[in-house]
């Protein structure tokens, strides 16, 4: 049963088995309002001056129009309506992100977040000047890869998640802005660069043009009832081809370089080019253009949008000038609206009519056109998740991390052998605390913190994404291998190894009992009662977290690892005081913090009793007629009847060292002298 639970426990620590984009949805998550912006604000971010009019915008892309004299001088839009940014808190973070027509950002602000790293460890005016680098970012330039992209401002070290989630929302915000704004292309398009020399057939064979013809005899039967009877035959009545001629490959090869010139730059924005060709009886042009201006026999059909050419949009060919072409009747050039997508397929529609005795009869004659592969633009690339640029970027770190906890598990399941060896056991712990300090701590800020047990609480409540959690390597697989580790050694296996602050307290008791420096026995009766004080700080932290997040990270200070670690000292007096105090008293108490005062380890350890295995050894002797074992446990986690409390065992192995030393186990001496004693009778 136990089994079962640690295994739900875990399995709640890892999230849900699928990861889902960082976007706003109904999962958890309770409507946050975001305050409309003032023309003042506006004008200040998209760097203008004078009265601005900002219209809000709820079709399509979420947002405000900005005005100036009836002209749009920008668009403004919050990352939380568009984007769904959501911080490592769990919390929404909304950053009011101003873009210009020309699709350049040119000014973020932070409107709200309950952010624990920004709240202590940086100032407002790092997330000010964070948020103000992505000014002049220009939209419409090829998206980089990498953490590391121009115009992009670098994350900051000590907050990575939190400006890592607010550089995500910002880009992807801008962004979808500018492409709901119509200011940048959504990606993907047609392929105006590319050259390859065709023929007719070629161009017929790979799609460029679309073909239909309809036979005399087709047409007789269609218009049967008309005044004037057609003659049937295998004549041609229409032969119809249609297809784009933007790509060079088709319209330079089609019209020549001289006209492809001239038409493509007759188009407009968003506009394209169609050609229409045609031979046979019926004209798909007829006469009456000349004095309606309507094409009325040729419809373009695309989805629910139907448009008749007009003669502004027409431009008259008078011969084709590709290899091998059919002589043909007529050539029309026609410029499509932006309303026409030249990615999705376009059917053209040609009417012939003739009078009746009552009235008239019609045929449609129809193409099918669809823009080739060909000729198509691969899609714009997605930008890569955060998280995986991150990761990426920081190969080195995470394999040293992951070799670090290989060779943890390896020492683990070794115990028993290593235990026995004291000298080996004494150079491998001292060594993997050096390096937990020196390389895991003060070089890679691999320190835990309760703040991130709090964050982590809150996203299970609030809606959990597994991109806020995978956005620091380190931290993820510290986080993941601790939640692993529980299941068969209980919390030691991060208190006692992994924690940097950890390493630096026993460390520096090591060297202490070095110098000679007389230890402090802390009397039983008042040592368990000092226990209370980190369940209270935990309790006292979650429960004011659902109150004021600001004032539980606050009180989260009580944590000296920011001070000691995260920072290296670089903090204001009375913190590194503070810091300075614990190791003091950690010269005399070995681990003093972590046996008293450590939230942490308290949050840790409520789940340790919960473990299923037992790996660490005693005798039926341990307590009764010894004691060693109590006196030199590491954090004093060895009651007087000798049972180890899972709660506070660090996971040191020193008993286990000492049970398997005969020179220093009484257990072990009494039967060597036995065994010493039998042998010489």
């Amino acid at each position: 049963m136990r089994c079962l639970v640690l295994l739900a426990l875990v399995l709640a620590l890892l999230g849900p088995v699928a990861a889902q984009p960082l976007h706003a949805d109904s999962a958890g998550f309770a409507a946050i309002s975001t305050s409309d912006p003032t023309p003042d604000l506006a004008a200040r971010l998209l760097g203008l001056t004078g009265p601005l009019v900002l219209v809000r915008q709820e079709a399509g892309v979420p947002g405000w129009d900005a005005t100036a004299q009836g002209k749009i001088v920008g668009y403004l839009a919050s990352t939380w309506q568009v984007a769904g940014s959501v911080g490592y808190s769990g919390r929404p973070l909304d950053v009011l992100v101003a873009i210009s027509p020309e699709g350049r950002i040119t000014g973020a602000q932070v409107m709200q977040h309950n952010e624990p790293v920004l709240t202590l460890g940086i100032s407002d005016a790092d997330i000010a000047t964070y948020v103000g680098g992505f000014a002049g970012y220009d939209l419409t330039a090829p998206a980089g890869t990498g953490l590391r992209q121009p115009g992009v401002p670098d994350v900051i070290s000590r907050a990575t998640v939190s400006t890592g989630v607010i550089r995500d929302g910002i880009l992807r915000t801008a962004r979808t802005l500018a492409i709901g704004r119509g200011v940048i292309a959504a990606g993907g398009g047609i392929d105006r660069i590319t050259f390859q020399q065709l023929d007719w057939a070629g161009l017929v064979a790979m799609g460029a043009l679309a073909e239909t013809r309809v036979s005399m005899t087709q047409a007789a039967a269609s218009l049967s009832t008309a005044k004037i009877p057609l003659d049937p035959g295998d004549g041609t009545f229409l032969q119809l081809w249609a297809g784009l001629i933007d790509p060079p490959s088709v319209g330079q090869n089609l019209l020549g370089q001289q006209v492809f010139t001239s038409a493509i730059g007759n188009l407009g924005p968003g506009e394209t080019a169609l050609v229409i060709i045609s031979k046979g009886l019926h004209s798909h042009r007829g006469t009456d253009w000349r004095r309606s201006g309507l094409f009325d026999r040729i419809t373009i059909i695309q989805g629910a949008t139907r448009l008749h050419p007009t003669e502004t949009s027409y431009q008259m060919v008078k011969r084709l000038a590709v290899a091998d072409a059919p002589d043909v009747k007529e050539i029309s050039l026609f410029r499509l609206p932006p309303d026409i997508d030249p990615l999705q397929p376009i059917r053209i529609e040609v009417t012939a009519s003739r009078a009746t005795e009552t009235d008239a009869v019609s045929m449609t004659m129809a193409v099918d056109y669809s823009l080739p592969a060909a000729f198509r633009l691969p899609p714009e690339t997605a930008p890569s998740a955060l998280w995986r640029d991150i990761w990426a970027a920081k190969r080195l770190e995470t394999a040293f991390v992951a070799c670090m906890v290989a060779v943890l598990t390896l020492i683990l399941f070794a115990q028993e052998w290593i235990t026995r060896r004291p000298r080996l056991w004494r150079s491998s712990r001292i060594g993997f605390l050096l390096t937990t300090l020196f390389v895991l701590g003060w070089g890679l800020n691999g320190q835990l913190s309760v703040v991130q047990v709090i964050a982590f609480i809150h996203s299970l409540l609030t809606g959990f994404r597994w991109e806020t959690f995978l956005i620091e390597p380190v931290i993820f697989l510290l986080w993941a291998f601790t939640a692993l580790g529980m299941l068969f050694w209980g919390r030691g296996v991060y208190c006692g190894w992994l924690c940097p602050f950890g390493a630096l307290q026993e460390l520096t008791n090591t060297a202490a009992v070095a110098l000679g420096i007389r230890q402090i026995a802390v009397p039983q009766a008042v040592h368990e009662r000092l226990w209370v004080i980190k369940y209270t700080a935990f309790v006292g932290i979650l429960a004011l977290s659902f109150y004021s997040l600001h004032d539980a990270l606050i009180l989260a200070e009580v944590e000296p690892f920011k001070t000691a670690i995260s920072l290296r000292m670089i903090r204001a007096w009375p913190f590194v005081l503070f810091v300075l105090a614990l190791l003091a008293a950690s010269l005399f108490i070995e681990r003093f913090y972590c046996r008293y005062l450590c939230p942490l380890g308290a949050g840790l350890a409520l789940p340790a009793k919960l473990k299923v295995f037992d790996w660490l050894k005693r005798r039926p002797q341990c307590g009764r007629e010894c004691r060693l074992c109590e006196t030199k446990c590491t954090v004093g986690a060895i009651d007087p009847l000798g049972r180890i409390n899972a709660n506070e065992c660090v996971l040191c192995l020193r008993c286990q060292v000492i049970m398997n030393d005969g020179t220093q186990c009484p257990v072990l001496k009494r039967r060597a002298r036995s065994t010493a004693e039998g042998a010489s009778q």
